[in-house]
Formats: C-alpha cells, sequence, structure tokens
C-alpha cells in the first residue's frame, strides 16, 4: 500500500515519532470520545432515555476499543510482526479473558436485557434479589437502588431473577378503626386517633412515603361507624402499623371507652394502579 510504503521509507527515528503520534492522537479521540459521553450521560433530559444512553455506551466502548485495538496492531506492523499472529493471539487472549470473566459478561448481557425489555426503569419503586428501593440507575454491570434508609444498593445484574415493580411507588397500608355510635365519645376517639396519626410522622420516617391521611367517617352497612387512616409506606415495611400504632390507637381509646377491644382496629394493605 502506498501509505505503508511511505511510512517503511522514512528513517528509524521519524518512524518512532510518527508511531507516537500516532498514538497521541488515538488516545485524543478516546479521550473526546469519553467526554462527550459523559456530557450526555449528566445531561438532564438524558437520564429518562436510559435505552438511548445504554446504545451510547456500547457503541463508545466498540469506539474506543478499535482505537486502540486498531492503532496498536498498525504499530507491530510497521514493526515486523505480522497482523495475522496479532489478530490470532489477540483471539486467543479474548477467549481466555472470556472464560476468567463469565460474571462480568453476564452482567452487561442481563443489563441489556433488562434495558431493552422496559422491565423497570429508573425512578421504578421495585424489589429486586431481596432487596427493595427506587431505582437510580440501570447500568451495564450494576442496577443501582436507593433503599427506605437512603443507602445506595448495587445490585450485580447476574443476580437479577425475581422482579417486583410497585406502579405508585409505595404500598397502601389501610388502618380501620372502630368509633363509638355516641357522638361525642365519637368526637373524643377522632382527636385521639388524628394526634396518633400525626405523630407517627416522626415516629415511623423510615417507613413512611408520604404523610398519611385520614378519611371521613365511613358507615357500614350493619350502621357500624369507623374512621380509616391511609398510610403510604415502602414495600414490606408495615410492621410498625400493625403492632406499633394499632396498640396506641388502642389503648388510647380504651381510656375513653374501657369496653374497646383490640378486634377493632384492623390493617390490611393494598397496590393501587396507575390511572394513567
Amino acid at each position: 500500500m502506498p501509505t505503508i510504503s511511505l511510512i517503511s521509507d522514512l528513517s528509524v527515528p521519524n518512524r518512532v515519532m510518527l508511531f507516537i503520534a500516532m498514538a497521541f492522537l488515538s488516545h485524543l479521540a478516546v479521550l473526546l470520545a469519553r467526554n462527550l459521553t459523559t456530557r450526555f450521560m449528566a445531561a438532564e433530559f438524558s437520564s429518562r432515555w436510559t435505552k438511548t444512553r445504554t446504545v451510547v455506551s456500547l457503541l463508545v466502548s466498540t469506539l474506543v476499543f478499535s482505537i486502540y485495538f486498531g492503532t496498536f496492531g498498525f504499530i507491530l506492523q510497521e514493526l515486523g510482526i505480522s497482523l495475522t499472529a496479532y489478530l490470532a493471539s489477540a483471539s486467543i487472549l479474548g477467549l481466555a479473558i472470556g472464560f476468567g470473566s463469565q460474571g462480568i459478561v453476564q452482567d452487561v448481557v442481563t443489563g441489556v436485557s433488562v434495558i431493552f425489555s422496559d422491565l423497570f426503569h429508573v425512578g421504578d419503586m421495585v424489589e429486586v434479589s431481596g432487596q427493595t428501593g427506587t431505582v437510580i440507575s440501570i447500568g451495564m454491570r450494576f442496577t443501582r437502588l436507593s433503599n427506605s434508609l437512603g443507602a445506595e444498593v448495587y445490585i450485580p445484574n447476574r443476580t437479577i431473577a425475581n422482579v417486583i415493580v410497585y406502579p405508585r411507588g409505595y404500598i397502601r397500608c389501610l388502618a380501620d378503626i372502630a368509633l363509638s355510635s355516641d357522638t361525642a365519645i365519637e368526637q373524643r376517639m377522632i382527636k385521639e386517633i388524628k394526634n396518633i396519626v400525626y405523630g407517627s410522622i416522626e415516629q415511623f420516617p423510615g417507613i413512611l412515603r408520604d404523610k398519611p391521611e385520614i378519611a371521613k367517617v365511613q358507615v357500614t352497612s350493619a350502621n357500624k361507624r369507623f374512621l380509616r387512616v391511609k398510610f403510604r409506606i415502602w414495600p414490606g415495611r408495615g410492621a410498625p402499623i400493625e403492632v406499633t400504632f394499632k396498640q396506641d390507637v388502642v389503648q388510647a381509646l380504651k381510656a375513653i371507652d374501657e369496653t374497646y377491644l383490640d378486634s377493632m382496629v384492623s390493617v390490611n394493605y393494598e397496590v393501587e394502579k396507575r390511572t394513567t
């Protein structure tokens, strides 16, 4: 080839300088590609485009590898090393690395599968591999969650098996509290219940996703009155409502009406679906 012939005609010092320049320019190209990718990944609009971010990451990784691999092979060829031998050695080395890094390969393959299958997205509340949290990012190797304590959890993609997605980002916990048929006693009960509910905001900060709601007094078909308190909580974190909150309510209402029973406060759960 004319280019190779022209290079071979150069003196050894000039050829060395040319190779150094080629390596330097290749490295600059890699730095430029990575810098542009980093800026794109940090852009606010790109955080919503998980698939695009993944494709860009894959393309840049392939480009970086191609630049380094091609430049190094060209330099070796100019130094008299057979390009065929270089490719053969690279294939053997790649095979050996592949056997030694099967876990990494599984992470990447699973990560791509999760993203392109729309299994879950950034911002979703999920339970993955026994960990519950809000998805912060879905990477090529790790899926990153933020749990109820604010800690970041890194889950290797290859361990993703069963996935539970909570559409609303919380579990609805309903506490139905029976009231007295006597209007005066009922008003005292409602006041005590509200005090306990508002106190739960400070008492259970690690389980609540939002402030609890107190619905209007409801009447059953059997003419029994009850007050419903709605909690939005983290999945699997309902024990304080079932135990502590219920006990506090029952004790407070027993102080008003000594005939009040534990069974008159019930706690149930439901998962609300998206309306759109």
